[in-house]
């Protein structure tokens, strides 16, 4: 199956900071999240991704097109970036009679279900909602377009903790309905753990993996050893805590070397997806 979005060689720089040399695949069907620490490069790829920021080097095709060269791709996706610029003057009403007359598959029933989920008053002037209901409108601006991909940057951002649940059942909902793609960038390990089919890691503008969230779960394995660790430093060893506990990545080649060197082991565990993605950003 070909990528929905195929990036090659891909780089960029904004004043001292680089982004990449790097390659993403990205596979239809899919829920793909974005992770990464604050300045990572994560709003930078999205928008790279949609032809607002131009790289300095590489290709990057959407559905097979060149984004550069063919434009025909933007009437199958949807992107959501962290702030909107131009809806202030506009109440809720306006804004979804703008929107909703650009896109043929716009669907009011889902637009009517949200704003009833989410309480929003559509009477009201868009720049003077709160942020987090200002995202609430944004959000049941998007959905209701049916794009086949949809690109969020940091969707529950300033949303209240009952409506960030609300929105991932919305999200679950939506990508059942058909072969979509979802592509968000998120903090949030609630959102990636119940959303997300693979987990793409992005520190100080590199990707430094791409992983189903399954892998990505059993990527480290914590130990506890029966006696004091030795000093050395133990095969794929990535942290220690106190003297008798230590994570590793190679879970193989450190059972091999405890063996070897009689080091008993009490207990062993994958640690859980928070961490994981935690220990890849360090």
């Amino acid at each position: 199956m070909k990528p929905v979005i195929d990036v090659s060689n891909l780089y960029k720089t904004i004043d001292d900071f680089e982004l990449g040399p790097f390659n993403l695949s990205i596979e239809p069907g899919l829920v793909t999240a974005i992770v990464g620490n604050n300045g990572a490069g994560k709003s930078t790829l999205l928008k790279m991704l949609m032809n607002l920021v131009k790289p300095n080097q590489g290709d990057i095709r959407l559905l097979e097109r060149n984004i550069s060269e063919d434009e025909s791709w933007k009437q199958h996706v949807a992107y959501l970036p962290q702030r909107l610029l131009g809806y202030d003057p506009f109440n809720g009403h306006q804004l979804k009679e703008i929107i909703s007359n650009l896109y043929p598959n716009w669907d009011e029933s889902r637009f009517n279900k949200m704003v009833d989920m989410f309480n929003v008053n559509l009477s009201k002037k868009y720049g003077k909602m709160s942020q987090g209901m200002q995202q609430k409108l944004a959000l049941a601006l998007m959905l209701p377009r049916n794009p086949d991909i949809m690109i969020l940057d940091e969707p529950t951002s300033h949303m209240d903790i009952p409506s960030k649940y609300l929105l991932m059942d919305i999200l679950v909902e939506w990508m059942e309905e058909g072969h979509r793609t979802l592509i968000l960038a998120s903090h949030q390990t609630e959102e990636i753990r119940k959303l997300a089919d693979t987990i793409a890691i992005i520190r100080d503008g590199d990707i430094i993996g791409h992983y189903e969230k399954d892998e990505l779960s059993r990527y480290f394995t914590q130990y506890w050893l029966a006696d004091s660790l030795p000093h050395k430093t133990l095969p794929g060893e990535v942290k220690r805590k106190g003297e008798r506990i230590v994570i590793t990545n190679q879970e193989r080649e450190l059972e091999a070397y405890l063996k070897r060197h009689q080091l008993k082991w009490s207990q062993k565990e994958h640690i859980d997806l928070n961490d994981a993605i935690s220990l890849m950003l360090i």
